[in-house]
């Protein structure tokens, strides 16, 4: 984030919870993209969203394997359930910049997100259905789509603060309630 910008989020901030030092002021860790893989065994399908996820984030995601054995599920402690890519500085800029003026306008009857979404710590995690609204994945095949989870970390101590600070970024948020 520029200078001009943190010192104008510290500027409108410090009022409502009184800063004393810009660096107070809370900023993005942090924003972690996964996706579960779905059928375990396919290998295709795998590789699909490992790319896919590569593609979106422009950087690999990481494999995520299964921690214990489900039998009903025919998983084994170690078998790949899903893929996760961290992102952070500059990558995280600009993908939240993504999500916020490209991603949801695309979105079918997107209405805002509800500001339960964020967490106690100041965090907020969201879903999208279809992997499909991001701009580097429109041209191709709808037959395999998948969902993601994308989880926003902010250094805020609390859920007001970071509902007022995700507004400042431009987080489109509902009104609260």
């Amino acid at each position: 984030m520029n200078a001009a910008k943190h010192t104008t989020m510290f500027d409108t901030m410090k009022g409502e919870f009184g800063y004393t030092s810009p660096m107070q002021a809370p900023r993005v860790v942090k924003i972690v993209v996964s996706s579960g893989v779905g059928k375990i065994k396919d290998q295709k399908r795998r590789d699909f969203i490992a790319g896919r996820l590569a593609r979106i984030t422009g950087q690999a995601a990481a494999p995520r394997a299964a921690k214990k054995a489900i039998a009903n599920f025919k998983s084994r402690a170690g078998d790949i359930v899903g893929f996760q890519a961290t992102l952070r500085g500059a990558r995280a800029e600009a993908f939240l910049q993504k999500l916020i003026h490209i991603v949801f306008p695309r979105t079918k009857d997107f209405r805002g997100l509800k500001t339960s979404a964020i967490d106690e710590m100041g965090n907020i995690t969201l879903g999208i259905k279809e992997h499909t609204v991001f701009p580097e994945t429109s041209d191709e095949d709808t037959k395999d789509i998948f969902g993601l989870a994308i989880t926003i970390t902010t250094t805020a101590q609390t859920a007001k603060e970071a509902e007022s600070f995700l507004r400042h970024l431009g987080v489109p948020l509902q009104k609260s309630e």
